[in-house]
C-alpha cells in the first residue's frame, strides 16, 4: 500500500475515533457501529482492493451499490460499509482514476464482516464475500441463519433507553392523535355555545384541517429528520401545539379558532408526527410491532382524557381557562419528550419527497387509494357522535361530552391488540376485516336509540378504528421493496391520504345538513368498507388471492 494511503487510513481511523467519543457522549450513536466501522475500513484497505483494481474497485464502492446489494443486513453493518463506500468514492477516486485499472476484476476482493458478536470478539466473526462481477454489481452472499443474529447484534431491541424513547413517543401521540380524536369535545362546544352561528360543516373545518395539516406537514418533514435536525422538529412541534391552544383559549371568531386550533396545533402536529414514528424503528427488532402499540396508545389515551378534562372544567373555569389547563398539560407532557429522545443513527441518505417508481406499482397505488377512501369517514362518528345522542334526547347536555371519550377509550385496546395480532397474521389480514367492520359499526349507529347501545357501538367503534389507524401506515412498509425506500413510500402515502382528513368531516357534516345523521353514519360506513375492499385488491396484487397467506 502506497505511503499516501497509510496516511489516509491512519487519519480516516483517528477521526472515526473521535467522532465516536463525541457521538457516544450525547447518546446519538452505538460505539459498536463506530468500532464496526473502522474494522470494515482497515480490513478493506488491507485487501488491497483498490490497489489491484483501481478506479473500477472505487467505482464498485458506493453508496448506490452497497445500498441494493446489502438491503438484507444488519442495519448497522450497511450504515458503517455506505459510509466507508462514500468516503472511498470521493476521497479515493481521486488518486485511484489517475492509475487507472491495473489487473482485472476477480471475485471476493473486498470481504466485509458480519459480526452476530461484540467487536472485541471479532475473532469469531463470520466473513462473508461481496461478489464484485464486471459491470460492478454487487451481491450479497449471506447466509439466512446469520442475517437474523447480525440484526439484533445491531439494534438493542430493549434496555432502559429504548424503551424511554417507547415513553417519549407515548407522549408525542398523546399530543398529536390524541389532541386531535379529541376535538369532538370542543366541535359540540362550538355548535351549541361559541360558534353556534356557524353550521356543524363549518365547524367540522378546524379539525379536518388539524388531521390534514398533521399527515401533510409529516410527509414533508421527514428529509428534515433524515438531515439530523430531530431535535428542531421536536422542538419547533412543541412550541406551535403548546402556542396554538393558548390562542384558541382567547380566540373568539370563527377565523381566530381557525388559525390557532385548526392551522397552528396542526402544523405543530406534523412536526411532532415523524419524530414519533421514525426514531423506534433504530432501537427495536422483534420488539417493533409492541413498542409501536405501546406508543401509539398515547393517541387514545389523550383522546379519553382531553374531552373529559374539557367538559369537566368549562363549565367550572369558562372556556378560556380550560382550553389553557390542556394547553399546560401539553407543555408538560411535551417536555418528557424533548428530554429524553435521542436520535440513535440516520439514514445515509437524505430521503427523496417524491419517488415516481413507487406509482407503477399497482398494490401500492391501491393501498393508497384505499386508505384515502377508508379514512374519508372514520371521523364522522368522532366528530358527531355527541351531537347525534342530543338529537336522540338520550342524555343531558354535560353527559353528552363523555360520548367523545367513550370512542377514544375503545381506541386503546385497538391500538394495541390488533398489532399483536397482525405479527401473527399479517398487516392485510388484521386491516381488511377491521376496515369492514368500522363500516359496519358505522352504519350500526343509524339503529341505535338508547345511551346503553350507543356507548356499546361507540367502544367497538373506537376499538376498530384505531386499528385502522394505528395498521394502515404500516403497509407501506410491507410493500417498500428495500429499506431505504420505506421513508419516501409512507411520506408519499401520507402527504396523498391528508386529503381525505380533510373533506372527510366536512362532507358528513353538509350531508348531515341535507339528509340528517343517517346519511352522515352511512356514508362514513359506506367508505371503510369501500376502502377495504380495496385493500383487498391491493393485497392479491402484492402476494396473490390465497386469503389463508400472511401478508
Amino acid at each position: 500500500m502506497p505511503p499516501s494511503w497509510r496516511i489516509s487510513v491512519k487519519f480516516v481511523l483517528g477521526l472515526f475515533f473521535v467522532v465516536h467519543m463525541f457521538l457516544i457522549g450525547h447518546g446519538s450513536l452505538h460505539k459498536d457501529l463506530v468500532l464496526q466501522l473502522c474494522l470494515d475500513s482497515r480490513f478493506v484497505l488491507d485487501k488491497g482492493g483498490l490497489e489491484r483494481n483501481g478506479h473500477k474497485a472505487v467505482k464498485a464502492l458506493t453508496y448506490k451499490r452497497l445500498n441494493a446489494g446489502l438491503a438484507s443486513v444488519d442495519n448497522g453493518v450497511r450504515y458503517s460499509l455506505e459510509a466507508l463506500a462514500r468516503y472511498l468514492d470521493t476521497a479515493a477516486c481521486s488518486t485511484a482514476c489517475e492509475k487507472g485499472p491495473t489487473t482485472a476484476m476477480n471475485k471476493s476482493d473486498v470481504d466485509i464482516i458480519v459480526r452476530g458478536e461484540d467487536v472485541e470478539s471479532s475473532g469469531d466473526s463470520q466473513k462473508q464475500s461481496l461478489e464484485i462481477k464486471q459491470e460492478g454489481d454487487i451481491a450479497a452472499s449471506i447466509p439466512q441463519e446469520k442475517q437474523a443474529t447480525a440484526h439484533n447484534a445491531g439494534i438493542p431491541n430493549g434496555g432502559l433507553q429504548a424503551w424511554l424513547q417507547v415513553l417519549g413517543a407515548f407522549f408525542l401521540w398523546f399530543n398529536t392523535w390524541g389532541l386531535i380524536t379529541a376535538y369532538g369535545a370542543f366541535q359540540s362546544f362550538y355548535t351549541v355555545d361559541l360558534l353556534h352561528d356557524k353550521s356543524p360543516s363549518d365547524i367540522a373545518w378546524i379539525g379536518s384541517v388539524q388531521s390534514c395539516l398533521l399527515l401533510l406537514v409529516g410527509a414533508l418533514t421527514g428529509p428534515i429528520f433524515d438531515a439530523g435536525y430531530f431535535r428542531t422538529l421536536v422542538v419547533v412541534g412543541s412550541s406551535l401545539t403548546v402556542f396554538g391552544m393558548m390562542m384558541t383559549s382567547i380566540a373568539t371568531k370563527y377565523w381566530e379558532v381557525m388559525l390557532a386550533q385548526g392551522v397552528c396545533v396542526g402544523l405543530g402536529a406534523g412536526c411532532l408526527y415523524v419524530p414519533s414514528t421514525a426514531l423506534l424503528s433504530t432501537y427495536f427488532s422483534s420488539k417493533m410491532t409492541i413498542a409501536l402499540g405501546v406508543s401509539a396508545t398515547g393517541s387514545s389515551v389523550g383522546g379519553t382524557i382531553l374531552p373529559i378534562l374539557f367538559h369537566r372544567l368549562q363549565p367550572r373555569i369558562g372556556f378560556p381557562w380550560a382550553t389553557r389547563t390542556i394547553a399546560f398539560i401539553s407543555l408538560a407532557t411535551l417536555i418528557v419528550p424533548n428530554a429524553v429522545m435521542r436520535v440513535r443513527m440516520l439514514p445515509p441518505q437524505r430521503r427523496k419527497l417524491f419517488d415516481l417508481s413507487a406509482w407503477r406499482d399497482p398494490a401500492y397505488d391501491l393501498y393508497v387509494l384505499g386508505a384515502f377512501v377508508a379514512f374519508i369517514g372514520t371521523f364522522t362518528p368522532y366528530f358527531y357522535i355527541g351531537l347525534y345522542a342530543l338529537k336522540l334526547h338520550v342524555t343531558s347536555e354535560q353527559t353528552a361530552f363523555y360520548l367523545v371519550a367513550v370512542i377514544t377509550s375503545g381506541g386503546i385496546l385497538g391500538r394495541v391488540v390488533p398489532n399483536l395480532l397482525a405479527a401473527k397474521f399479517g398487516m392485510y389480514n388484521v386491516l381488511i376485516p377491521c376496515g369492514i367492520f368500522s363500516g359496519v359499526l358505522a352504519i350500526g349507529f343509524i339503529g341505535v336509540k338508547s345511551l346503553a347501545s350507543i356507548i356499546v357501538v361507540g367502544v367497538l367503534y373506537g376499538f376498530f378504528s384505531g386499528a385502522l389507524l394505528s395498521l394502515a401506515p404500516a403497509i407501506s412498509v410491507q410493500l417498500a421493496p428495500n429499506r431505504a425506500l420505506i421513508g419516501n413510500r409512507m411520506g408519499m402515502a401520507f402527504s396523498s391520504v391528508a386529503g381525505s382528513f380533510l373533506i372527510g368531516p366536512p362532507v358528513a357534516g353538509a350531508i348531515l345538513d341535507h339528509h340528517g345523521f343517517s346519511g352522515a353514519f352511512a356514508f362514513a360506513g359506506a367508505t371503510s368498507i369501500a376502502g377495504a375492499l380495496i385493500l383487498v385488491v391491493s393485497r392479491g396484487c402484492h402476494g396473490g388471492w390465497n386469503m389463508m397467506k400472511k401478508l
